[in-house]
């Protein structure tokens, strides 16, 4: 038996449909000397298709672990427990918006984005400034990132346990969405 993440993947985007996003785009990369498998897919809030946010959730799959994996499903009868975390893997989700005009302070927007991301999804949050030439004004970019760990296990087999980090992905897309408004002069 061979462990299918691609599948799961395509669980993944229909499943973000019902939680309230509209998918893009997806692409599959596999390295080839290694195989590692990365998955990205790009999609917003259905509510915000005319935008300004964009939210990228990226997987990255190490081989050796879907060959330890794959070797646990052919020894079990069953799916085999991921009790100390052996199968897990890490999903990241990185919402972008377009240059900010009135940025927002860093620190009150990340005590916001913790309390709404919760323990389950931990978001980093920083400003980038730079200038493309020294005749130009500054560029200010936000980049917010968050991750959930999950296990092959329920990737697999259970795959609505992602239905609460999915919650809490639009609930943060929203969020930004909405203050979007007072950070951006053109929105």
């Amino acid at each position: 038996m061979a462990v299918d993440i691609a599948s799961a993947v395509t669980y993944l985007k229909d499943h973000a449909t019902e939680h309230g996003f509209h998918v893009h785009d997806e692409r599959h990369f596999v390295e080839t000397y290694t195989l590692r498998q990365s998955w990205e897919i790009d999609l917003h809030p259905a509510e915000a298709c005319a935008g300004p946010l964009d939210l990228h959730i990226a997987l990255d799959v190490e081989p050796r672990l879907l060959l330890r994996f794959e070797d646990a499903l052919n020894a079990s009868d069953g799916v085999p427990e991921d009790e100390d975390g052996e199968y897990e893997v890490t999903f990241f989700f990185n919402w972008s918006l377009p240059p900010l005009q009135h940025p927002p302070d860093i620190l009150v927007l990340s005590a916001e984005l913790a309390g709404i991301g919760g323990i389950d999804l931990p978001i980093e949050v920083s400003a980038v400034e730079s200038m493309a030439a020294l005749s130009d004004t500054k560029d200010r970019r936000l980049s917010v990132v968050g991750a959930a760990k999950q296990s092959l296990p329920d990737i697999i087999f259970q795959q609505d346990t992602l239905c609460d980090v999915l919650d809490r992905v639009h609930a943060v897309s929203m969020y930004m969405v909405e203050e979007a408004e007072g950070w951006l002069d053109d929105f």
